[in-house]
């Protein structure tokens, strides 16, 4: 029996793969997601605290905006005090709904890489012709305003069509969020060459555990902590990457922002251990480790 498969990469148990280390001799890099999100009001999609009430859904439009108006501000007010970088993964009409908060992000020198234009649409249901102008718009949005064009890219949902990865390298993007399936890089096949496939958390991510598993604040912090320390073990192994994916309308809420600053504070206590960076640099830095291994071309690909 032989199962369809998409041919984007191949099986490797990480046990078996070359050993290197990161910059400064590092084992485990660590980076995180910020997601900045805008939503179509009365466009009936995105996480919800409560139920969904008939459009305009005020209840759950609100508390997601809460994200932007609020959270946003008390995490970036974290990250400076705990001095974090951080990957931005912004929907491209941040730009124009909450300027400012884009802007402060330039201020800190984050990394900007690519999330749609809104998490009120979905990419899946796309035809080839409207997504690769998706991807354009996005890319060509985030480039007028940081002077250069993302490399990385994550899509809302984390959907895809069957082309998102072609499109990808065909639009200048080096690396993807959306195959969550190792805890290091993965060269991937596209028909335009490869792209490299980065370690983005969906268990340490606060919308499947807090939205859809109801984690408590504690919980997801204790998550985080844990997760850290046993892949921070694992590491003396294989070097590994741990990517932590928050959004500011979720961890930006009070009582979780403290529970994050007690996570991010035991992971800092162990700075001069790991490499706390960007995915961007994450990928560069991996690239120049691990180039692509002879054979990989695009031949496989369905």
């Amino acid at each position: 029996m032989t199962l369809p498969t998409h041919g984007r990469y191949d099986y490797s148990p990480i046990t078996q793969r070359p050993d290197f280390d990161w910059p400064g001799g590092k084992r485990l890099a660590v980076y995180l997601g910020v997601n900045h999100e805008h939503f179509a009001f009365g466009a009936g999609k995105g996480a919800q605290i409560g139920n969904a009430e008939p459009e305009p859904d005020v209840l759950n439009y609100g508390w997601r905006d809460y994200g932007n108006r609020v959270g946003a501000w008390r995490l970036i007010d974290l990250l400076d005090e705990l001095n974090l970088p951080a990957t931005v993964l912004p929907n491209s009409e941040m730009y124009d709904y909450a300027p400012a908060l884009m802007a402060a992000h330039a201020d800190r020198g984050d990394e900007i890489a690519g999330h749609g234009r809104t998490n009120s649409e979905s990419q899946s249901n796309m035809t080839e012709p409207e997504e690769a102008a998706m991807i354009a718009h996005c890319s060509d949005v985030i480039a007028a305003h940081t002077g250069e064009r993302p490399k990385g890219w994550l899509s809302p949902w984390i959907a895809e069509t069957t082309v998102t990865p072609d499109l990808l390298v065909e639009a200048g993007y080096g690396y993807t969020m959306n195959w969550c399936m190792d805890d290091q890089p993965v060269w991937m096949r596209t028909r335009s060459g490869l792209l490299l496939s980065l370690p983005y958390g969906q268990e340490i991510n606060d919308i499947p555990a807090i939205v859809g598993r109801k984690t408590g604040a504690a919980e997801f912090a204790d998550m985080i902590v844990d997760n850290f320390d046993e892949l921070l073990d694992q590491s003396a192994a294989q070097p590994l990457v741990f990517g932590i994916a928050l959004h500011p309308y979720i961890v930006g809420q009070p009582f979780r922002l403290r529970q994050l600053r007690r996570a991010l504070g035991h992971i800092l206590r162990h700075r001069d251990d790991i490499w706390i960076t960007t995915a961007g640099q994450i990928a560069q830095a991996f690239a120049a480790r691990i180039p692509a291994p002879q054979g990989l071309d695009t031949a496989s690909v369905s």
